[in-house]
């Protein structure tokens, strides 16, 4: 647990400047998306997400968590997750097409990076050895809030990701003291039922090899496994 909140304190001190930079650069990048959604703007987000999601890997757990035991296999995750949204900059399957059926939970997942340091402020923690609006599960939730809200079409295989996340964070809570995570892990419940109800109501009746919803079981059991995995790792580093 020591070395868990010395390298957050070191990533904190370390990059905040840049992290104002990113959050701000993300803010406009969203409100553009709301406000003209041209195709420039819809590709310069899907580039955001690229440098965001490789910033987590490389800087946050390469660089900083580097004590870390672990932090080698959450790096191939992020990065993977980096790679996902590469494919989809230049295959474009996420289009960006605004639903609002959804606009009030995603307004409090939009939130939910500016909660975290907050919270970490309420129960007594000071800077830099806090959680902030650029870390892993305040990226994690900004980004299941941003597809929420642009969820007619989305990349399905970035959701199960996060999904797995979500998991990860439940065990986190416990071993690291962080009630901030139940954030993440609470909040993603309802929106990752709402994102497989749309895939299944718009899928289902389509004849695919496995059928759709098996293919997304499949998937789904695939990431809950990683997610036991590294949570199991993540305990057996804290036993050790």
């Amino acid at each position: 647990m020591e070395v868990f909140w010395k390298t957050i304190a070191q990533y904190n001190e370390g990059t905040w400047i840049a992290q104002v930079i990113i959050t701000v650069v993300g803010i406009l990048l969203t409100a553009l998306l709301y406000q003209k959604p041209t195709l420039l703007v819809k590709r310069l987000m899907k580039g955001y997400m690229v440098f965001l999601n490789s910033w987590i890997a490389i800087v946050y757990y390469m660089i900083y968590c580097g004590e870390r035991s672990y932090n080698y296999i959450l790096a191939i995750f992020w990065g993977v997750i980096a790679l996902i949204w590469l494919w989809d900059l230049f295959t474009n399957y996420t289009p960006f097409e605004r639903y609002h059926k959804y606009d009030k939970l995603t307004y409090v997942l939009y939130a939910m990076p500016f909660l975290y340091p907050l919270l970490s402020c309420a129960r007594g923690m000071e800077f830099p050895m806090m959680t902030t609006s650029v870390m892993p599960c305040s990226v994690a939730v900004f980004t299941i809030g941003l597809l929420l809200a642009f969820s007619r079409k989305v990349n399905l295989l970035v959701i199960l990701f996060l999904c797995h996340w979500a998991l990860i964070a439940f065990s986190k809570v416990y071993v690291y003291k962080i009630p901030e995570d139940l954030l993440l892990a609470s909040a993603t419940v309802p929106a990752i039922y709402l994102f497989f109800k749309n895939y299944f109501d718009q899928n289902l009746h389509k004849e695919t090899k496995p059928s759709a919803k098996y293919t997304n079981w499949i998937l789904i059991a695939l990431c809950v496994a990683i997610g036991v995995f590294l949570s199991v790792t993540i305990f057996h580093e804290v036993i050790a």
